[in-house]
């Protein structure tokens, strides 16, 4: 029931204002103007009568204050035109509380905004993002409560709302600059750094968009006038980001320039130091030939080069630079759906993962980067071959330690940086030692561990020979340099050449020099870490690509390592330039160089530890997609997904361990059906891969069927219906009910009477759907899965919706939306929202219909759903076709056929979607006729923005 006053809104962002119904209410008096905003800063909460009368009178209170301040609140309800109980304005046990709708605050809605923003950050949502951070920004009216005369609220809230205010508009900018808007921003950033000289993060800011604009001397002009600044008023220097951002334009990071939306390449986290020839071979190579593969012993630099040159050519490729990094990859058959993600690709069908590769790239000019082939060259070899032949526009450039032998290849051997001469009868005449590479390498990467170090004439002979004791190998280098913080050059070489003389006598005939150079230098390296980083060292080997301090701590601590200890020795490993520290996202996370992981996986099997260390990594990660498959479709469920998209590399190397280990089987299924019940293989576009995965995992099932396993032939059967697979999904939904025929009925998982419901509504249009969908929820419910009781609603509403009377559709939807509300989660309530639209498009209002889709369309677009908008576009035409805009509901037809090409999605095979989208069609082309309807269809398919277009104005 609606309170009274529930037409009121509230402005503190900037000077106060009451409105009701749009008109402004006057409050003229000031101490109720500081009453008021004292409760709206903690809207629908109890704010005690000894907080209100601080606000109101500091710390010296009148006699009788608190009956004054009940005074003013019988004034505020007779100025708010309500009385007592029945308006806003509570009063309760210990103060007062006011009530007011999320929608009628504007604090309230700049917080929704930015977290809704927050989330689209974090699924790559950028444009999006930056759409919902300017909508925040433009509820700022002003200083906010600068006529509010209280010295408290002044003191205490304002500067925090300012701050609040300030980091939406970083933000902003963030977003903006990785959208390659950095012309747009530049007055605005050179305004802000006149008002705030000491917020740095606007200073990198206005740097990074001169330095796109090619202004580079000014944007080291700002870094200078920074400096200043902060040496006199504070007497610092600017920090760590600042400093790395001007380092990186000294060094003309290619990087710094390239637009967010040409590819993935990553930034450069150090220096590139020298190597311009073999830049420019590779440069020339790539104009001329299809494949470069960088060749040469780990260590020597392929991936830097790789990365530098890619950044480099990328202006010349429109289709863009992008990486797929293969270190992480075990499995040869998830070599083309690595790629895919890698490029960006978000199809759900069950078309072979190569037809989709060579669809998307046969049109564009494109560069393709394959960063560590050496363990799947066979597989890369192949895929490079086909993708070659079909993808005229393509460009590959390859690193790997050996050729791939495909036919029109160009092999660049990656030689060691330059080293001086180790002896010279006149230095005076010798050119400066930093002309060559390995010595530039060696005293920048020093000036980090040792800012004092200098390369004089007492020490350069030393320094020449180090270098040329390390062969220029750039690994080799960079963990000799983290040692001048603590040793001499020369007590380095004396050590090295002590390690050297052990494996020239041991390993002279089977190694190169180099290999021996590198394995020497990390043998070193290992030496001289403690006992306890050197176990850590092993036990982080497992890991594939990044980790986390939690996932670390849990898998790597116990029998010699203390779970508190682990944090000090990340730090340890990281200071000796082990580890790789990468805190973007205010998330810090952790990697191993290949080689270093390699080096660590040869210690851990030596140790005899690899079966049991591996173990331990896959129960941490198979606990990880339990608690997401139990904590799916509540508030945390955007998170979650950030999360599993980040350790996708460690869910693939759990699930690749299972399936090749003896007796493991079992656990890898649970991994992939709890990732499943997460809808994260949806969410990723990898939907083909959950297949895979499930499909392996069946493959190793015992013959004596279980609930587990009945369940994950329920999901491939349910995958199969997503994907469009008619046939498939027919045989697994056979095989499904011949498994859970030999179970008890009490055990027949609850999943397996939820894709026969499924069944019956996608493929047969049938009513019977509606009571096997309900009783599956009921029983999921029961079991206590939220999360798939919840999937199982969607599906029931869904079916009633189609299916049912407008009743039992309405009062479906309605549970539904109820249920989505209960359980705060934002994927959810965008479904809920969706399923409530669908519902009233077939059997109530269709304009209610189209505005409850948008909403539903904008949430899911927040948080970068990839599944849901095909659908949302797709019913939203009908139901704008509903409505008599014909034209309109073309054109988003032609959207969401768009959309569904993208996605891979296919409406053959789901009866009541293709049902009703041939009614919207013919309806569409009766109104418009045959050539109106294919414009507007043709407009629509055209149309990149699909959620301006959605939400356009009629």
């Amino acid at each position: 029931m609606e309170t009274r006053g529930s037409d009121l809104e509230f402005r503190i962002l900037g000077p106060f204002e009451v409105l009701r119904d749009g008109v402004p209410v006057p409050i003229r008096a000031a101490k109720l103007r500081t009453l008021l905003v004292s409760l709206l800063l903690d809207a629908n909460k109890t704010v005690s009568v000894e907080t209100l009368t601080n606000h109101l009178w500091g710390d010296d209170p009148p006699t009788g204050a608190r009956n004054t301040l009940q005074n003013y609140v019988l004034r505020i309800r007779r100025l708010l035109g309500c009385a007592g109980d029945e308006g806003p304005l509570l009063t309760c046990p210990r103060g007062y509380l006011l009530r007011v709708a999320d929608d009628r605050l504007d604090l309230h809605r700049f917080e929704a905004l930015t977290l809704r923003a927050r989330a689209a950050f974090a699924a790559d949502a950028t444009e999006r993002a930056a759409a919902l951070l300017a909508e925040a920004l433009g509820l700022w009216r002003g200083e906010p409560l600068q006529d509010v005369p209280s010295e408290t609220l002044r003191r205490e809230v304002v500067p925090v709302l300012a701050e609040r205010g300030l980091d939406a508009l970083q933000s902003r900018i963030e977003a903006d600059l990785a959208l390659g808007r950095h012309e747009e921003v530049l007055a605005e950033l050179r305004r802000l750094t006149a008002a705030y000289p000491l917020r740095e993060r606007f200073w990198a800011q206005r740097m990074l968009a001169l330095c796109r604009s090619g202004r580079q001397a000014e944007a080291l002009r700002c870094y200078q006038s920074l400096s200043e600044v902060l040496a006199e008023e504070l007497g610092v220097d600017p920090g760590t980001e600042v400093r790395k951002l001007h380092q990186r334009i000294l060094d003309d990071d290619p990087a710094l320039t390239a637009r967010r939306s040409s590819g993935n390449l990553p930034g450069e986290m150090t220096t590139f130091v020298g190597r311009q020839r073999q830049l420019d071979d590779a440069a020339r190579l790539l104009e001329t030939s299809r494949l470069v593969t960088l060749t040469g012993v780990g260590g020597v630099g392929k991936t830097r080069l790789a990365l530098r040159l890619a950044a480099q050519v990328s202006p010349t490729f429109p289709g863009g630079a992008w990486l797929a990094d293969l270190a992480p990859l075990t499995d040869p058959a998830l070599l083309d759906r690595t790629v895919a993600q890698a490029l960006g690709i978000r199809d759900h069908s069950a078309r072979p993962c190569l037809d989709i590769l060579v669809e998307h790239l046969s049109d564009s000019r494109t560069l393709l980067v394959l960063d560590n082939c050496e363990h799947l060259v066979n597989a890369a070899a192949t895929l490079v071959t086909a993708l070659l032949r079909s993808a005229p526009g393509l460009r590959v450039l390859a690193t790997s330690r050996q050729r791939l032998g495909v036919q029109g290849e160009h092999v660049l051997p990656v030689p060691p940086l330059s080293v001086p001469p180790t002896t010279s009868a006149d230095t005076d005449a010798e050119p400066a030692l930093t002309h060559y590479e390995a010595v530039r390498l060696l005293a920048d990467r020093a000036a980090a561990s040792a800012p004092d170090f200098r390369i004089t004439r007492h020490n350069r002979d030393v320094v020449a020979q180090l270098c040329g004791r390390l062969d220029g190998v750039p690994l080799a280098i960079e963990l000799a340099a983290v040692r001048l913080g603590t040793l001499s050059v020369q007590e380095i070489l004396d050590r090295l050449d002590d390690r050297f003389r052990l494996l020239a006598d041991t390993d002279a005939e089977n190694s190169p020099r180099h290999h021996r150079t590198l394995g020497g230098v990390v043998d070193w390296s290992h030496d001289l870490c403690t006992e306890h980083e050197r176990l850590l060292w092993a036990r982080l080997s497992v890991f594939a690509g990044e980790f986390d301090l939690e996932a670390a701590e849990v898998v790597c601590s116990g029998t010699g390592i203390d779970r508190h200890d682990v944090l000090d020795l990340l730090t340890g490993l990281a200071n000796k330039s082990i580890l790789v520290v990468n805190g973007q996202d205010g998330r810090t996370r952790y990697s191993l160089l290949e080689t270093i992981r390699r080096y660590g996986r040869r210690r851990l099997i030596d140790l005899g530890q690899e079966t049991v260390m591996r173990r331990r990594h896959r129960d941490h990660f198979r606990s990880t997609a339990a608690r997401a498959a139990a904590d799916w479709c509540g508030p945390h469920e955007v998170g979650w997904l950030s999360r599993l998209r980040q350790e996708l590399p460690n869910l693939r190397a759990a699930l690749d361990f299972c399936l090749t280990e003896p007796g493991e089987a079992r656990s890898g299924l649970e991994i992939t059906v709890n990732l499943t019940r997460t809808r994260f293989w949806f969410f990723d576009s990898t939907i083909g891969e959950g297949r895979h995965w499930l499909e392996r995992g069946l493959a190793l099932s015992p013959r004596r069927p279980d609930p587990l396993q009945v369940g994950a032939v329920a999901m491939v059967a349910w995958i199969a219906l997503c994907q469009g697979d008619r046939q498939g999904a027919d045989a697994f939904m056979a095989r499904c009910r011949r498994l859970a025929a030999q179970l008890p009925d009490t055990d027949v998982p609850a999943a397996v009477t939820c894709v026969e419901g499924a069944h019956a509504m996608l493929v047969h249009g049938s009513p019977r759907s509606i009571p096997l969908l309900a009783q599956a929820r009921d029983r999921f419910l029961a079991d206590g899965a939220i999360g798939d009781a919840h999937m199982a609603t969607m599906l029931w509403a869904m079916a009633c919706a189609f299916l049912g009377d407008r009743e039992l559709a309405v009062t479906a939807a309605e549970t539904y939306l109820a249920d989505a509300e209960a359980l705060g989660g934002t994927w959810a309530h965008s479904w809920a929202l969706w399923g409530l639209g669908l519902a009233e498009s077939r059997h109530g209002d269709p304009v209610r219909a189209a505005t409850l889709f948008r909403d539903s369309l904008r949430r899911q677009y927040d948080i970068d759903d990839r599944w849901g908008p095909v659908w949302g576009l797709e019913t939203l035409a009908w139901t704008v076709a509903a409505t008599g805009r014909h034209d309109r509901a073309a054109e988003l037809l032609g959207a969401a056929h768009r959309l569904r090409r993208t996605t891979g999605v296919a409406l053959i095979g789901l009866r009541p979607f293709h049902d009703a989208h041939a009614e919207a069609e013919r309806l569409m082309k009766n109104a418009l006729g045959a050539c109106g309807y294919s414009l507007a269809f043709e407009r629509g398919a055209r149309n990149t923005d699909v959620i301006g277009l959605a939400c356009a104005p009629p």
